[in-house]
């Protein structure tokens, strides 16, 4: 198995996407919608799974491969949002993103090779992406809904709209704290210390802190929705540069231990 085969597990699953992301929107039946999101995440997985044996490693390393986690757990994320608060865009917003990281992994392959350097050769390097990867899922559902409330919503934001965006928040904010405390214990493992004010891990900090000032916010201030839409959408700006954002950073490129191209 090689990064050749790609598309041919990447579009069937994105047609059963489809057809999930189609019966929600037309109300079909929820069963409908989950077997035809759950049919195409394991034919996506499949994929996951067989690069993972070819690689002797897990596929975790570059930013293609990080992408190939991302079109993966967005539907997940969407589906269980859906099934818990029944909005029927959610799916759609699942099936979308998936399809533009699916497109760039074709457009732009990277190199997948084999070679994984000594300090990702640890115990916590598939919980601590996979987790993170979660987070980031579910933080950028929030974000699309919060750009749909902001720019895109006719009349006032209501209170069970920004329930939503809370749960979300919250929700991802738990993975988030998850995946910094398993990095940190990685970091123990490999380099002897919990933190040392890496640019990525400055920016992880910095994205946490960010959610949690919305979190505090909205615990105060319920009823100023635009102003709490926009602090998780510049929290969502933080998590972009903690993502893939240091890569394109001078300092980082010089000093941070998590580039690892």
């Amino acid at each position: 198995m090689n990064w050749d085969y790609f598309i041919y597990f990447a579009f069937p699953a994105l047609i059963f996407w489809i057809f999930g992301a189609v019966a929600a929107w037309k109300n079909i039946s929820i069963w409908k919608v989950n077997m035809f999101t759950i049919i195409g995440l394991f034919i996506f997985f499949a994929f996951i799974l067989l690069i993972w044996i070819s690689l002797e490693r897990p596929p975790m390393r570059t930013m293609g491969e990080t992408r190939l986690w991302y079109s993966f757990f967005l539907p997940a994320v969407s589906l269980i949002t859906y099934n818990r608060h029944k909005y029927k865009w959610i799916p759609t917003f699942g099936l979308i993103m998936a399809f533009v990281f699916v497109f760039i992994n074709i457009l732009k392959p990277e190199i997948h090779n084999k070679t994984l350097m000594p300090a990702l050769q640890s115990v916590w390097f598939v919980p601590h992406v996979i987790v993170y990867m979660f987070a980031y899922a579910m933080l950028g559902a929030a974000a699309v809904m919060a750009i749909y409330l902001l720019f895109f919503k006719k009349g006032d934001v209501q209170n069970k709209e920004m329930k939503l965006c809370d749960n979300l928040v919250y929700e991802g904010l738990a993975f988030l704290t998850l995946g910094m405390m398993t990095g940190a214990l990685w970091a123990k493992e490999a380099w002897g210390h919990y933190w040392s004010w890496d640019p990525k891990e400055t920016w992880a900090a910095a994205t946490w802190f960010a959610y949690l000032v919305y979190i505090h916010f909205r615990l105060y201030k319920k009823r100023k929705h635009d102003f709490a839409l926009v602090i998780m959408l510049f929290s969502f700006l933080a998590l972009q540069m903690c993502w893939y954002g240091i890569n394109y950073l001078p300092s980082a490129k010089a000093n941070s231990v998590h580039v690892y191209s």
